[in-house]
C-alpha cells in the first residue's frame, strides 16, 4: 500500500500541470487515465481473481487524497473508477466475467438514480432512457445505470442497477458546469429498447444486504460491506485532496518555503499577516478533522465486516452523516483560504480558485448535501423514521 501511495504522490506535479486543461476539455484525458492505470491504481479494490489488490475504503481515501492534491476532477473520476471495481465485484460472477474476462483493466462509469423502469422480458430486462451525471464516461467501456425493477409480492418496484457495454449506449455531451468541470459527467442515452440479461442486475437491496451475490465468489470480506456504508467515501475524499492542494498553492502564493515549516525571508509579505497564518491553521484543522471522521468510520466498517458482523442501521446513518460533514469541513477549509487570496488568486491559472469551485461543487452532490443528510440523521436520532438512503 505504501508503494501505491508513493506512485499516486509522484503523479501530483503532472496532474497539477494539467488541471486547467482538464477543466477546459471538460473531461480527464485518455493519457492521464493511462498514467493512473500504469501505476496500477485502478486495481486497488478489484478482486484478486481479476488481478486486483482487494484493499478497502480506508486505503481508497489515501490514494484519492494524493490525486486530489494535483487535480480535483481527476481525483473524482479516479475515486469512482476505483470504487466501481469494488461494486462490480458484488454483481453475479457472470457479470464480472462479462466486463473483465477479456480486459481486467476495463473501467465502469455509473449513474445511480433509478430514473427508468426495467421491463421483464424472458431472462432479462428491456430498458431505454437517459441517465445523467455519468462521471468519466469517456474513459469507460461499461456503464452501470439505475433502474426500477418490476414489483414483486409487496407490489413495490425495486431500485437497482444494470450493466451496459459501451456499444449499447450513446454519450450526450451536456456537461457544462462551474465546478468539477473536468469530470466529464455527461449523460448516457439508450434511444431504443435494449435487452439486458438478468445476470447483469444488482438490486439496491442486494447491494445493501451485507451479502450481495458476488460476495460468495471472493473470500475477502471487503465485498460484504453495504453499498452506502462505503461508496460515498469515493466522492467525499476528493474534496479532502483538493483542500490540501489549495493549501499547497496558498503557501506558494504567500511565500515559498525554503524548508518544511519555514517561510523564505524574502517571500511575499502576506506570509507575515496574522490573519493569513490563521487561515492556514483553519484549513489544516478542518482537513484533519474531516480525514479523521472518514477513516474512523471506514475502519469500523471494515473491522466489522472482517469479523462477519452486520453493519447496524445506526452506524450506517452515522457514516452518511460523516460523509456529508467531512465535505462540509472541506468547504470551510477551502473557503478560509480563498477569502485571503485577493485579486491575485482569481486568475483561471490559479489552482486555489479551481479547488474552491470544485470543493463547493462536491458539497452539492445529493449524497453529500448537508441539509438532506443531516435531516436524515436527526430523524433517526430523535426516534423518527429516517427519510433517505443509508
Amino acid at each position: 500500500m505504501e508503494e501505491l501511495v508513493q506512485r499516486a504522490r509522484a503523479l501530483i506535479p503532472a496532474l497539477r500541470a494539467r488541471a486547467r486543461s482538464v477543466e477546459e476539455a471538460r473531461r480527464v484525458s485518455a493519457e492521464t487515465t493511462g498514467m493512473l492505470r500504469d501505476a496500477d491504481l485502478f486495481r486497488l479494490m478489484q478482486p484478486a481473481r481479476f488481478g486486483g489488490f482487494e484493499y478497502g475504503f480506508t486505503e481508497l481515501i489515501d490514494i484519492v487524497f494524493e490525486i486530489g492534491r494535483g487535480c480535483g476532477s481527476t481525483a473524482w473520476c479516479y475515486g469512482l473508477g476505483a470504487v466501481h471495481q469494488w461494486l462490480l465485484a458484488t454483481f453475479p460472477l457472470q457479470a464480472q466475467n462479462d466486463v473483465w474476462s477479456e480486459d481486467p483493466n476495463t473501467l465502469v462509469c455509473g449513474s445511480y438514480a433509478p430514473v427508468t423502469n426495467a421491463v421483464r422480458v424472458g431472462r432479462g430486462f428491456e430498458i431505454s432512457g437517459k441517465w445523467s451525471f455519468a462521471s468519466n464516461c469517456d474513459n469507460s467501456d461499461w456503464a452501470l445505470v439505475g433502474v426500477r425493477f418490476p414489483a414483486e409480492s409487496d407490489g413495490k418496484p425495486k431500485p437497482g442497477f444494470l450493466l451496459l457495454p459501451r456499444k449499447d449506449y450513446e454519450i450526450e455531451d451536456d456537461w457544462f458546469t462551474v465546478g468539477l468541470a473536468g469530470t466529464g459527467s455527461k449523460s448516457i442515452v439508450v434511444q431504443d429498447k435494449l435487452f439486458v440479461p438478468e445476470h447483469r442486475m444488482l438490486t439496491f437491496e442486494q447491494a445493501s444486504s451485507n451479502n450481495p451475490p458476488g460476495a460468495a465468489e471472493h473470500a475477502n470480506w471487503v465485498y460484504r460491506i453495504p453499498f452506502l456504508a462505503g461508496v460515498p467515501v469515493s466522492i467525499a475524499s476528493p474534496a479532502l485532496g483538493m483542500v490540501q492542494g489549495a493549501i499547497d498553492e496558498f503557501v506558494e502564493f504567500i511565500g515559498a518555503r525554503t524548508t518544511r515549516g519555514a517561510v523564505a525571508g524574502g517571500g511575499n509579505p502576506m506570509a507575515q499577516f496574522a490573519q493569513v497564518q490563521s487561515r492556514i491553521a483553519e484549513a489544516a484543522a478542518a482537513l484533519d478533522a474531516a480525514k479523521l471522521l472518514l477513516k474512523r468510520d471506514t475502519r469500523e466498517v471494515e473491522s466489522g465486516a472482517a469479523k462477519g458482523q452486520l453493519i447496524s442501521v445506526e452506524k450506517r446513518i452515522r457514516n452518511r452523516r460523516d460523509h456529508a460533514y467531512a465535505v462540509r469541513l472541506a468547504v470551510q477549509g477551502v473557503n478560509a483560504l480563498f477569502e485571503s487570496v485577493g485579486g491575485g488568486g482569481l486568475g483561471l491559472s490559479s489552482g486555489i480558485q479551481r479547488n474552491w469551485r470544485d470543493v463547493n461543487a462536491v458539497a452539492h452532490h445529493i449524497s453529500l448535501n448537508w441539509d438532506v443528510v443531516s435531516a436524515m440523521y436527526g430523524q433517526h436520532y430523535l426516534g423518527l423514521e429516517p427519510k433517505g438512503q443509508y
